[in-house]
């Protein structure tokens, strides 16, 4: 009689994260002794995303609401972390998965943490490590990890720092970051502008947020530049309002295979995405990567740093575009994660897991 199936539902809370996830979704929902459930959750259902996930051919098992339209800030982003918990707690006793997986460290992720956490389910975190300072991010991540029974961190560092916060080493598997998976596959697209710029709040207020945004799009005016809209955190809205007054027409979302496109042949990204360090340098794509949003994150030969202003940004472009990469190397792995990701939830044994957790030190 063949062995049951293992039950693996996927949680994701936004475009970005989806696109993250869909190599590791592809090779679960192709194992033979794996079944794929999927969750989504968080701006998915604010911007309508999880519409790209039905049409790549995927099914979506539960729906959790948790943003409302229109509001934003930390009183909201609290509410919605509790109606997250709440939501995901009834996913699962109704999906009733082996192992829950997460990506990262959004608010989506921590309710789905929590959840899981209360609920007996054994969690498994990708990207679990990492250091990324900006708003709360580094805190919520490092609060998922410890609230994990199994870890894929995507470098050797991360793996160590997982170690150090008294991870069990048999349950961390390095797997690098299923961000890289099937760039190599990906033509750099004949339109690319010169310039993507992608600039996230960090927490502060609109108008501190729009005065940053107007200085970096003051130092990209004189390019072919594509700019992105920012996500949903806190002070989101100052920099939507300094591009509308931009007189800018920005991209709300693009499907991750056009958005890699455009970024393989583009001169440069701009802003403080995490796709300037990891995706963009995995393509040797120069990356200015502006404030503290990702201070403290492995930082490949293709980042320049900088700070806010016009005049800072303008300079470390000029560095950028000088770069030469064609020798560099990065520390995310070869493109392998998700397949890696899906051979290992199949090989272990939930009950090797332990729900009971103990620190190692």
């Amino acid at each position: 009689m063949p062995a049951k199936r293992k039950t693996i539902a996927v949680v994701t809370g936004s475009r970005a994260e989806s696109g993250l996830l869909s190599s590791t979704m592809y090779a679960i929902k192709a194992h033979p002794k794996l079944n794929l459930r999927i969750i989504v959750a968080g701006s998915h259902m604010v911007q309508g995303s999880w519409r790209d996930i039905d049409a790549a051919g995927f099914t979506i098992d539960a729906k959790v609401r948790m943003q409302v339209k229109g509001r934003s800030g930390w009183l909201a982003d609290t509410e919605a972390l509790g109606r997250g918990v709440t939501g995901f707690g009834k996913a699962f006793t109704k999906l009733r998965p082996d192992f829950v997986v997460v990506l990262g460290d959004r608010i989506e992720v921590l309710a789905a943490a929590c959840a899981a956490a209360a609920g007996g389910v054994r969690l498994a975190h990708i990207h679990g490590g990492d250091r990324a300072e900006g708003l709360a991010d580094e805190a919520i991540r490092h609060a998922v990890s410890k609230l994990a029974q199994l870890h894929f961190p995507a470098t050797a560092q991360s793996m160590k720092r997982l170690i150090r916060m008294g991870e069990a080493p048999e349950l961390i598997h390095k797997v690098g970051s299923p961000a890289v998976d099937g760039l190599g596959e990906i033509a750099p697209a004949e339109d690319a502008p010169e310039l993507i710029v992608m600039q996230h709040p960090v927490g502060d207020d609109d108008a501190t947020e729009a005065r940053r945004m107007r200085a970096t799009l003051l130092a990209t005016r004189d390019t072919n530049r594509l700019v992105m809209m920012p996500n949903l955190d806190p002070g989101g809205e100052g920099i939507r309002r300094a591009i509308r007054s931009a007189k800018v027409k920005p991209i709300e979302h693009l499907p991750r295979d056009q958005f890699l496109s455009l970024l393989k042949g583009a001169k440069a990204i701009v802003g403080n995405s995490s796709a300037g360090l990891i995706e963009a340098a995995a393509m040797r794509v120069p990356c200015v990567n502006i404030g503290s949003r990702q201070a403290g994150r492995e930082k490949p030969g293709n980042v320049i740093d900088c700070g806010y202003g016009k005049e800072s940004v303008a300079r470390a472009l000029r560095k950028a575009l000088k770069l030469d990469l064609r020798r560099m190397r990065h520390p995310y792995g070869n493109g392998r994660a998700g397949q890696r990701i899906a051979d290992l939830l199949a090989r272990i044994d939930p009950k090797a897991a332990p729900l009971r957790k103990i620190n190692t030190y």
